[in-house]
């Protein structure tokens, strides 16, 4: 199905990048039980092209395989992705429910072949996505999806480019930075833990991808 190349979580469940998911869903899962659980989750990076959505995608797979009911909300309103990772329409999605009531009474999820894993796309896309984000209808809809699983993950846009991640942080757990190896600017890495931390949004850690695979971590 086209972009799953991507998901390696699916296509090489025994590589060490496989391997490296499931140990970021288990320091998630500690993380919560020696503070606060943590039921909603925003991925996002410093910049573009660093990994996020893919890492995203990823987690969310492995979230499911460990038998926990994940919902994967695509929350980047400029550049939505996910809906071409999982090879699906993006016809209806979050901006569907955010505007329609019977939306969020029966939520626009969909199936995407992976047992305890539904896709919520991104859906038409706003004129005003940091507007809609940090809206009271948002909230709304945070609840609804957290009823319907254990855990909701979103992919929101970088946090340098644009204030979306921020204002969409200030409504979940927690946030987790994609912090691209070779790619990612120092200065940047540091300004989007600022711009998170003005706003006091709960920083979980940083997911270091694209490693070279001639070093210790093969390949994650």
């Amino acid at each position: 199905m086209g972009e799953r190349l991507d998901l390696i979580t699916l296509t090489e469940p025994r590589s060490a990048a496989a391997e490296a998911y499931r140990t970021l869903r288990t320091n998630l899962t500690f993380f919560g039980a020696l503070d606060r659980p943590v039921e909603t989750l925003v991925v996002t990076s410093a910049g573009p092209g660093e990994g996020k959505s893919q890492v995203l995608a990823n987690l969310a797979v492995t979230m499911a395989q460990g038998e926990r009911r994940t919902i994967l909300v695509d929350a980047d309103l400029r550049r939505p992705t996910l809906h071409d990772v999982f090879d699906v329409s993006n016809e209806r999605g979050l901006t569907t429910m955010i505007l329609e009531q019977q939306a969020v009474d029966e939520p626009p999820l969909l199936d995407v072949g992976v047992e305890n894993l539904q896709l919520m796309p991104s859906g038409p896309l706003p004129p005003n996505p940091a507007d809609i984000l940090g809206s009271g209808r948002m909230e709304r809809v945070i609840g609804v999806l957290k009823d319907r699983a254990d855990i909701v993950l979103f992919d929101a846009p970088p946090v340098v480019a644009v204030t979306d991640a921020a204002v969409l942080g200030t409504k979940v757990d927690g946030v987790l930075l994609v912090v691209s190896a070779g790619r990612t600017r120092r200065d940047h890495a540091e300004r989007a833990k600022e711009l998170l931390e003005r706003v006091d949004v709960r920083i979980l850690g940083a997911v270091l991808n694209e490693v070279s695979r001639n070093v210790t971590l093969s390949g994650y």
